[in-house]
């Protein structure tokens, strides 16, 4: 029963988030990416304990493809935000 709650947990935040995001007009995209890799550098800790804690195998393995997927998120959202960054810079700077 647990399982089933964390899976609706996850669908209603990935709708919210979807909604959330899709409403953000595009000049405000910059600056929450700054502030969302922040957060993904908490998911990694989350996912990091998650596997320090992980008992069986396949809970080994589901938790350190979060591990991955979590660092990727952050090293590709500050890749983005600092090309965004360059494209609103002068270049003499």
């Amino acid at each position: 029963m647990n399982g089933w709650i964390l899976i609706a947990i996850l669908g209603v935040s990935t709708l919210a988030g979807y909604k959330l995001l899709r409403e953000v007009p595009s000049l405000l995209h910059t600056p929450l990416m700054s502030g969302m890799n922040a957060l993904s550098g908490i998911t990694v800790l989350g996912a990091l304990l998650a596997l320090g804690r992980a008992a069986g195998t396949g809970s080994r393995a589901l938790a350190a493809a979060a591990v991955v997927l979590a660092a990727v998120n952050v090293v590709g959202g500050f890749l983005v935000t600092g090309r965004m960054l360059r494209m609103f810079s002068r270049k003499g700077e």
